[in-house]
This record gives structure tokens, sequence and C-alpha cells, in this order.
């Protein structure tokens, strides 16, 4: 069993930054595929970027590319979203999850991850 446990949201200017935290227990982060996902109130769940299990692939959504970077501390079995230049628009409660089956990519759709983390609100103010 995967249990995700998530950090470091809040509220922040726009421009400003954020840091995300991952913690993953019950596997490695060499056995997981990891995504990001946020949700705007009435709005559906939206993909933000995914890192297949050895790093190889990363991919992120055009909204967010040049702006948020995932990165990880195999120590700590975590992984991180650094958000940059947020804007008002990157307002949601951000989840980050799991995809166990996935050996070599990842998918971009919620239906392709089995763990999720609980959510962390991230508020941009303009």
């Amino acid at each position: 069993q995967v249990q995700l446990v998530e950090s470091g949201g809040g509220l922040v200017q726009a421009g400003g930054s954020l840091r995300l935290s991952c913690a993953a227990s019950g596997r490695t982060l060499s056995r997981l595929a990891m995504g990001w996902f946020r949700q705007a109130p009435g709005k559906e769940r939206e993909f933000v970027a995914a890192v297949s299990r050895n790093s190889d692939y990363i991919y992120y959504a055009d909204s967010v590319k040049g702006r948020f970077a995932i990165s990880r501390d195999n120590a700590k079995n975590t992984r991180y979203l650094q958000m940059n230049g947020l804007k008002p628009e990157d307002t949601a409660i951000y989840y980050c999850a799991a995809d166990s089956h996935s050996t070599a990519g990842f998918g971009t759709t919620p239906e392709r991850f089995d763990y999720w983390g609980q959510g962390t609100q991230v508020t941009v103010s303009s």
C-alpha cells in the first residue's frame, strides 16, 4: 500500500513561488510514476505534470511549461513540484498521485493513477 502526504501549499502573490512536496511511503519512488493534478472550484481535475519512475520522461501541461519543475529527493522518498511565476489562474487544490503500474512512461489522466495525496491549497492573489 502506498501513502502520499503532501505539503507546501499556501497564499502567494502573483509572480511568486511555492514548492509542493509529496512524500511517499510503502514503495520507493523508483517504482512509482508520479503526477500532479489540480482542481479549481467548479472545474474538473486538470493535469499539471508527470514524471516516469526513473525520471527519464517528464511532461508538463502547456499552461505551466517553463514555470513549474519536478524534482526528487531519494533519501526522503519525496517528489517536489517547484512552481515559479505563479499566476492567479494557478489557484487550485493541488494533488500528487502515484501510478504503481506503468514501468516506463506514465499517463496524463486521473484514471491512470491509483494512489492520491490529500491535496494542498494553492492561492495566488493578483
